[in-house]
């Protein structure tokens, strides 16, 4: 088991990840940064089995996943039946289907999904929703994502908030943590810097995010596995992933 709860969410690095040639050198990579378990994300065409035999080769967990919500939805049993060959129990979703994206589509889809993710539960999995900003919109007084969390099952609907996304909504990353506190099982971390009027996502530690606080805000909620994610990167993105490693244990995070 890793010795660590820092997981590196390789959408990050989603150019490295094509191939299972390539998904393979990204393990060795992140791996070698002092990471010991990962988000699957964006991955190019590669076999359940490969990418297990590719997971114990490097010695680096697959610690939860985002996958397609159709997916979900379509094929179940499968998404199950692969999780449990990675060892991996955290299932998530990157978004809200754009046919949702209005009150009642938020409404709707609390209720469907929580009936779609319902295998995933009874199999002992979990099912996760990750926020961006669109989801801070107010529709009569109730943000999207309060609708989410007020209409949906909380036995099966969990939530893996952004710390970005949230501020860029114009949030409090801590008061979103903690009102999602007995709901969460991961955790995005990434940072918000600005050029200019201009916001940037930057490596954890090197924006204006106050991370004290919302690491406080994640221990609160007893957070399994804390995910460091960086959408776009200055330059070599292995590099911002190493450079967000170095900074949360700075911060005393292990």
């Amino acid at each position: 088991m890793p010795t660590s709860a820092i997981g590196a969410q390789l959408f990050t690095v989603r150019d490295y990840t094509k191939t299972p040639d390539d998904i393979r050198q990204t393990f060795a990579k992140v791996r070698a940064l002092g990471y010991e378990a990962v988000q699957a994300s964006a991955f190019g065409a590669i076999s359940p089995a490969e990418l297990a035999a590719i997971s114990k080769a490097e010695g680096v967990q697959i610690a939860a996943t985002h996958t397609s919500y159709q997916r979900i939805c379509d094929q179940p049993q499968a998404v199950v039946e692969e999780h449990q060959m990675w060892g991996c129990r955290h299932v998530a979703i990157g978004g809200l289907p754009a046919e949702y994206r209005h009150r009642e589509g938020f409404v709707r889809f609390a209720a469907e999904a929580s009936a779609a993710a319902r295998p995933l539960i009874d199999a002992g999995l979990t099912f996760s929703y990750h926020n961006h900003s669109f989801e801070l919109e107010r529709f009569a007084g109730r943000t999207g994502l309060d609708i989410l969390r007020e209409e949906s099952d909380p036995a099966v609907f969990s939530f893996e908030i952004d710390t970005y996304w949230i501020q860029h909504g114009g949030g409090n990353p801590v008061s979103w943590l903690d009102k999602f506190r007995d709901r969460m099982h991961i955790v995005h971390l990434k940072d918000l810097s600005m050029d200019g009027a201009k916001q940037c996502f930057a490596a954890v530690g090197e924006g204006n995010l106050e991370w004290e606080p919302i690491l406080t805000a994640c221990k609160r909620a007893q957070i399994e596995w804390y995910l460091v994610e960086q959408d776009t990167c200055p330059g070599d993105p292995f590099d911002s992933l190493g450079l967000s490693l170095h900074n949360l244990r700075a911060m005393g995070l292990d």
